[in-house]
């Protein structure tokens, strides 16, 4: 079986937080657009090895099909951080290679059944009739398999190479309306992919006005440029190569594929707009920055739902208190997802800050919240909400709370027992005869309180749930002697861990422990 390149998808990375998951989405969607789904999950997870273990600089993921195989490279310039600690069970083979100051992590996977690239069953010539609707079927399949604008070029690129041309550039504008840039180039022999790139950086590439394709001045090929045009927007150019003549067929066959590949181009785009949009009112409706507080030790997760593009409704806040020494902290969950709920989301936490800075109470200030929410008439949704004031002491924690129909609140000792604390009152946004009292909860040095959201509790795993027959106490009962931080992410693990396809809700998981005493200084 030969081991032919058939496919090259590439991405680079900047360090960071977000490097993992976003070379993880990468990852997802190159099995997508290969219909490679079987390993998918593998291939993830390869992923996360190679690219957890890549030093703390920009990096390169690129995954190449070989046809039964598919070949991960993670490339770095500079020396890595770290060596191998294991080889990974579903590789067929793995290993490190160095080039030119650049070092290349690199696993193989093998495709179950010697599967072969989609596009094996595209080599063959072009011919008038059914050929052409199940090339089109294919071609647009791929196409929608990715809401990326990054890969949509590539993909396009690989669908063109070599059923209607021998190679395929791809350009889109930087900024609406600006000149166009290379966005991916391939050729069916990768060797002369370099050589092919540097000719086309001294060709003017047309940028076109509509639908009717141009001829580049470009030595021994017959080449094309298409505009890529849908809704009435220019969204770059699909530029072809061969060198016969293409045929009347191989050109409205072309057309077609630009027509498809402009408009997955344009939802790709959209999609990313709508995207960015929702992240940047996510991150508005969190606090910027959470505060040093002397006395607390606590630890913050928040994780947004996984594929969804809306704005979840789970919130939280920690903030100074209307005295002196004195916290306020909340943790919340409005009903449903997107604008509606995001709305509900800044009037709670903007209501909860400016009531506290006017000295209210916790009690108070969740009544005339729940008053502010039912004032919003049909705009308004349904409110859960934990919020709480706290007094750090000498031997603990004081603090008072009000749990608004949120999930149960729990409070862990050091010797492992755990309770529930706070009784639950009304819901927000729906009585407004509601009255709200407070309560007050001790937490001694070493005790921990719990506060998540309903994507804890409610997470599924077929007909059960994480929180059934009391699970999430259960796992709280085995952080005993666990820091803050350390509570949080064995619970957040315990909620990945519950159930293997990714979450539909959006989850907070809130931890605040009282520190243990420390002997005076000389005392024996």
């Amino acid at each position: 079986m030969t081991t032919s390149t058939q496919a090259v998808l590439a991405a680079s990375f900047l360090p960071g937080e977000d490097a993992i998951p976003a070379a993880t989405r990468f990852t997802k969607e190159v099995m997508t657009a290969w219909a490679a789904t079987s390993i998918a999950a593998d291939a993830e997870r390869v992923t996360v090895e190679l690219v957890s273990q890549a030093a703390g600089g920009p990096f390169q993921v690129k995954w190449v099909h070989e046809g039964a195989t598919v070949r991960v490279e993670v490339t770095q310039d500079g020396p890595q951080a770290r060596p191998w600690t294991e080889a990974i069970d579903a590789a067929r083979e793995w290993g490190t290679r160095a080039d030119d100051g650049s070092r290349t992590r690199w696993v193989s996977l093998h495709l179950p059944g010697g599967m072969a690239h989609p596009q094996d069953d595209w080599t063959v010539e072009v011919s008038r009739g059914p050929g052409w609707l199940g090339f089109l079927a294919d071609a647009s399949d791929l196409l929608a398999g990715t809401l990326n604008p990054d890969m949509v070029p590539a993909i396009v690129a690989q669908v063109v190479v070599p059923r209607i041309a021998t190679w395929c550039a791809v350009y889109t504008p930087e900024q609406q309306a600006g000149p166009v840039r290379l966005a991916y180039l391939w050729h069916a022999d990768e060797g002369e992919i370099d050589a092919l790139r540097e000719r086309l950086a001294q060709v003017t590439i047309p940028v076109g006005e509509g639908p009717a394709a141009s001829v580049l001045p470009l030595e021994g090929w017959q080449a094309l440029a298409l505009p890529l045009f849908a809704r009435g927007r220019g969204l770059g150019m699909m530029c072809l190569g061969r060198r016969d003549r293409f045929p009347e067929d191989l050109m409205l066959l072309a057309e077609d594929i630009a027509r498809r590949a402009a408009l997955a181009m344009d939802n790709a785009r959209l999609y990313d707009q709508q995207a960015a949009a929702n992240r940047a009112l996510q991150r508005s409706l969190l606090p910027p920055d959470i505060p040093d507080v002397p006395g607390l030790d606590y630890h913050v997760v928040y994780e947004p739902a996984g594929e969804t593009n809306d704005v979840g409704g789970d919130f939280y806040d920690l903030f100074p208190g209307p005295g002196e020494n004195c916290w306020r902290f909340a943790i919340g969950d409005v009903c449903g997802t997107g604008p509606a709920a995001a709305a509900v989301t800044g009037l709670a936490r903007h209501t909860l800050r400016l009531l506290a800075r006017e000295g209210y109470g916790v009690a108070a200030v969740v009544g005339r919240l729940n008053q502010a929410i039912l004032e919003e008439g049909e705009r308004a949704r349904f409110l859960t909400l934990l919020h709480g004031e706290i007094s750090p002491g000498p031997d603990g924690l004081d603090l008072r709370l009000v749990s608004a129909g949120h999930p149960e609140a729990l409070r862990l000792r050091p010797n492992g027992t755990v309770d529930v604390v706070a009784t639950p009152q009304s819901l927000l946004g729906v009585f407004e005869e509601a009255a709200f009292e407070a309560e007050t909860v001790r937490l001694a040095p070493g005790d921990v309180l719990l506060a998540v959201t309903d994507g804890v509790t409610e997470r599924r795993c077929g007909g059960r749930l994480l929180d059934d027959d009391g699970g999430l106490a259960k796992i709280l009962a085995e952080c005993a002697g666990l820091s803050a931080r350390g509570v949080a992410e064995r619970v957040f693990r315990a909620v990945q861990d519950f159930a293997h396809e990714p979450s539909a809700d959006d989850l907070a998981i809130l931890v605040m422990r009282a520190p243990e005493q420390r002997p005076a200084p000389g005392a024996s």
